[in-house]
């Protein structure tokens, strides 16, 4: 049995849409778990025309399948940025020592999976040399937005009981607030070098990418006695694919084209609140 689940923008879903997404897959009985926002409907195998019907509906909602059996997660494995935050902590340090429009190319093309991550690290990083490291905090509290839905999905998570970790590419003078201020139980990043008050241009290896992320999920999973169709993982670059190919529940949320072309699960419409639509619970918040 698998559940068929439609996400818009809030005040955005039209129930007649809705209808007719349930005709065309022979689905059940529609259960609005949001108003205009969030509905869902069984259907007993996946409906051929799936592919074609999320295409069609791409513009107006988020058109998802998944597993009915096992659909809430006892673990969030989140990654940091342009997922649990707005920005890319990069970027926002590289403006801050004038050279943002440069490191947010390589940032974007290394997201995208065009770039090896580590190599485009180290080369945003080198970049940086010499900034004051006073500038972070000013980066935290000036540039810095969380990411809609944040703190109601961690609220959520952990009132069912769920464990909540943060593993970024990023770094830990970021992940550390970061997790601070959403409540997540643990988080691992890089390690941004400093000495005499300035950044030197390196990060601390073994730089934490794309593998790093899958190890967490393991280590992380095996140490809370949990199994890794336990977890929902949530990212949106191409470090992200390996942690969300192996979590139960791998969601693209506001992804790079690559990334989502290679996850079953995306979220382009809602906020962080959609995983939990995803997961089967009702608006209560």
């Amino acid at each position: 049995m698998f559940i068929v689940s439609l996400i818009a923008r809030p005040g955005g879903l039209d129930a007649a849409l809705v209808e007719s997404l349930r005709n065309a897959c022979g689905g059940g009985t529609v259960d609005w778990l949001a108003p205009d926002e969030a509905a869902e409907f069984p259907v007993a195998t996946r409906p051929a025309e799936f592919d074609r019907l999320r295409a069609e509906v791409a513009d107006m909602a988020d058109l998802n399948l998944v597993a009915a059996e096992g659909r809430r997660k006892r673990m969030l494995l989140a990654d940091m940025d342009s997922t649990m935050i707005q920005q890319e902590c990069i970027d926002e340090l590289a403006e801050e020592a004038g050279v943002g429009a440069h490191v947010k190319d390589i940032t974007a093309r290394a997201m995208n999976g065009e770039l090896d991550f580590e190599g485009a690290l180290i080369e945003r990083v080198a970049l940086l040399k010499g900034l004051p490291e006073a500038v972070i905090d000013r980066v935290v509290e000036t540039r810095i937005t969380l990411m809609p839905g944040g703190r109601t999905l961690l609220d959520r998570m952990h009132a069912e009981g769920g464990h909540c970790a943060l593993v970024s590419g990023g770094f830990t003078a970021f992940t550390g607030r970061v997790a601070a201020l959403l409540g997540f139980d643990e988080n691992q990043a890089n390690t941004l070098l400093v000495e005499d008050g300035l950044l030197t241009g390196e990060v601390g290896r073994p730089i934490l990418g794309r593998e790093a992320k899958v190890q967490a999920l393991e280590t992380i999973t095996a140490r809370l006695g949990l199994t890794p169709a336990e977890v929902l993982a949530v990212g949106d670059g191409a470090n992200d694919l390996g942690m969300l190919g192996r979590a139960g529940m791998g969601v693209a949320l506001h992804a790079k084209p690559s990334v989502q072309a290679q996850c079953e699960l995306r979220v382009n419409h809602g906020d962080l609140t959609a995983l939990l639509y995803l997961q089967g619970y009702m608006r209560d918040w």
